[in-house]
């Protein structure tokens, strides 16, 4: 029997290749080779019943055939049962295909039913000749439809998978069927079992059932699935806590002195965090932790705390963060924090001249910049550390996987300590599942004096209104954020959105004073514009989506956000997030388009009901799933076959229950569901 696709029947390299694409590289990958519908081909359709734009069985007698000529040559065949008549239409045929399409023969086909004129036809209909005075028995299942590609039919996939099934029959062993079977409970069937189910399901079985992913044999497959993305989160765990890193001291001096000059005190989920993390730093095991926090919780003092310590010990930290406003508010915090401990605090950016980048470069690689401060020009090869002792990643899910493994690799060990940290706040189940081989610390807590941001949804068409709230704030000496969106991700239109809007405010409101911040703007622009408004001399600033974080103005109590109906809850929270910070009372506008869908209703009352972050990831997951709430992409999540992290989420602690005992006492096993449901995509666990 095969032990290769080449070794399968009607396999050459040709079409080796093409099964490629579909990510089909051996004989059971075609068994994870899922149907995506079904089509019910188990009972014969009259011809004089057939609808147009059906699908539809029909068998029938054929009358004639006949080339004809229409503006191409095609093949007409018209066949007739005791109820009507129908014609086939092909557009590409073989000489050998007319000959059997000839008068006399039955022909049983399946398609789409259309209208052509006054005739009835289908076009490329799948069919089977049969010949005079033979029976051709119903098929007892429904017809599985799979993903394809381009030179492979369907028909030639059903008949490859078939041979796969024989093949393992006789050749396939799966020593993990019996823990997985032992803690699932009888009632679910056997792998093999659960797949000729989902490729040959019964005429009589629930479709709908199968089509939502609720059949208990589709149940087994998420649950390998799921457990298969659990072994790799447990191996990788594991091969961590085999790395050594360096152990530091905690004198605790410098962050003493920082916190004894700070104006406010830390909360309580802070302390409990920053003893979390120099707790991790102590060990000689790598620190892999990612830092939870809701905006404006004080994610960035906790960071510094472990930056400091690594100071302390004599090495050095690369502080990442996706945008250069960003990273340049993160470098005058850190500038002025760390003003009176004498440090050395470096900013490396792609907007900075040849001569301040050779310059920093060179400090960076003679050991001389303690905490150096960047957007992903940190990873360029150019950046050499003495000593990388902590990597700090601000923001984590803006960053694709390659650009993440190329900062950890800075550090000459490829050990150093890493701090994720997201003001997304992630979902428990997501968190089990996609981020479960990092260390979790959770900053639950806001500051003192924070009042939550009173949201309200405005229609476009009350723009007036709205421009009259921006008067009567900045009357009261407050500022106002107003932020304008596009769909598309082009920071080249969004621009232009923000241009217009700025002209439209500074002609309505010429009493005060109007700022316009985009992500085309020269950095040192940008850092002005941001100080003015800081500083108050900027009433309105007009932005871009480029102050969706960090960005710290405790005087802006007022924040529009245009074309909301468009744009993710998490987003939409983080851009609230910009005002609040004070301790006055603030408002976010939500100004939609109309008419509102639904799921965009349900996005934009969810967020009028709660400033709670956590709650709102878990509606955003549920609406938007985790693919567009974090950028699959972007992030390096492997995305599921079948299996759904918020519908699943119930068999989750069964999935680590049973990979615990998988790695325990047949974890050779384990190799073979990584393979089958990951395949390379374990590569990229390393981040």
């Amino acid at each position: 029997m095969p032990a290769s696709l080449l070794d399968l029947q009607g396999v050459g390299p040709k079409i080796a290749e093409k099964l490629s694409r579909l990510s089909i590289l051996s004989v059971e990958h075609l068994l994870f080779h899922l149907p995506i519908r079904y089509q019910d081909r188990t009972q014969l359709t009259p011809i004089g019943a057939l609808k147009p734009d059906a699908y539809a069985l029909v068998e029938g007698e054929i009358l004639y055939s006949e080339i004809a000529f229409q503006g191409r040559r095609v093949l007409i065949v018209r066949i007739n049962d005791d109820t009507g008549s129908l014609n086939l239409r092909f557009f590409y045929f073989n000489s050998q295909q007319k000959e059997k399409l000839s008068k006399g023969w039955r022909v049983r086909c399946f398609g789409t039913v259309r209208a052509a004129g006054s005739i009835l036809e289908m076009i490329h209909p799948e069919y089977n000749l049969i010949e005079k005075d033979h029976f051709l028995p119903m098929p007892d299942s429904l017809t599985p439809i799979y993903p394809t590609t381009t030179g492979l039919h369907q028909i030639r996939i059903r008949k490859l998978i078939k041979q796969a099934f024989l093949w393992a029959e006789d050749n396939w062993q799966d020593s993990s069927s019996e823990i997985i079977e032992s803690i699932l409970g009888k009632d679910y069937p056997s792998l093999l079992d659960a797949l000729n189910i989902v490729h040959n399901p019964a005429a009589d079985l629930d479709v709908s059932a199968l089509m939502s992913n609720q059949h208990i044999a589709q149940q087994r497959l998420i649950f390998e699935e799921l457990l298969a993305h659990q072994l790799s989160i447990n191996l990788l765990r594991s091969k961590n806590r085999q790395h050594k890193s360096k152990s530091l001291k905690n004198d605790g001096k410098l962050f003493d002195k920082l916190i004894s000059d700070l104006p406010f005190s830390l909360t309580s989920a802070q302390k409990r965090t920053i003893d979390e993390i120099i707790s991790d730093m102590k060990s000689n095991t790598p620190m892999n932790r990612l830092l939870q926090g809701d905006v404006g919780c004080g994610k960035t003092l906790v960071a510094l705390a472990a930056c400091l310590m690594v100071v302390e010990n004599g090495f050095q930290v690369a502080f990442m963060a996706p945008t250069e406003i960003l990273v340049e508010q993160h470098y005058r915090n850190f500038s002025q924090w760390l003003e009176d401990l004498n440090l050395k605090v470096g900013l490396l950016t792609g907007s900075l001249n040849t001569k301040s980048r050779r310059t920093t470069l060179n400090l960076i690689r003679d050991g001389k910049i303690d905490i150096v401060l960047g957007t992903h020009a940190l990873i360029q090869d150019t950046v050499k550390f003495k000593n990388l002792c902590l990597i700090v990643i601000d923001e984590q899910h803006r960053f694709g996987v390659h650009q993440r493994m190329a900062l950890h690799d800075k550090d000459s060990h490829k050990h150093p300590h890493q701090l994720i940290m997201t003001a997304t706040p992630i979902p428990r189940s997501l968190a089990m599942t996609i981020y479960a081989d990092l260390d979790h610390s959770i900053i639950d807590e806001l500051p003192p004096g924070r009042k939550p941001v009173t949201t309200i949804a405005v229609s476009e068409s009350r723009r007036h209104e709205i421009v009259e709230s921006v008067k009567k704030t900045c009357t009261e000496k407050k500022q106002v954020y107003w932020i304008c969106t596009l769909i598309e991700e082009s920071d080249i239109f969004e621009r232009e959105a923000a241009e217009r809007v700025f002209q439209y405010l500074s002609e309505m409101l010429p009493m005060f004073k109007v700022g316009l911040l985009h992500g085309r703007m020269k950095s040192a622009q940008k850092e002005k514009t941001m100080r003015q408004f800081k500083n108050g001399e900027i009433n309105i600033l007009v932005a871009t989506t480029v102050i969706e974080v960090g960005v710290d103005v405790e005087n802006a109590s007022l924040i529009v956000i245009e074309n909301t109906e468009r744009l993710g809850m998490s987003q939409l929270h983080q851009l609230r997030g910009r005002v609040g910070r004070g301790s006055s009372l603030s408002t976010c506008i939500l100004v939609y388009k109309s008419p509102l869908s639904d799921i965009a209703k349900q996005r934009i009352n969810a967020l009028r009901e709660t400033n709670n972050g956590f709650d709102i990831a878990q509606v955003d997951l549920t609406l938007r799933g985790p693919g567009e709430m974090f950028g699959t992409r972007q992030t390096g999540v492997v995305p599921l076959r079948i299996a759904d992290i918020v519908r699943d989420q119930k068999l989750l602690p069964k999935v680590q229950k049973t990979a615990g005992e998988i790695l325990g006492s047949n974890p050779e096993s384990a190799d073979i569901l990584l393979e089958r449901w990951l395949g390379k995509s374990f590569n990229l666990g390393k981040v």
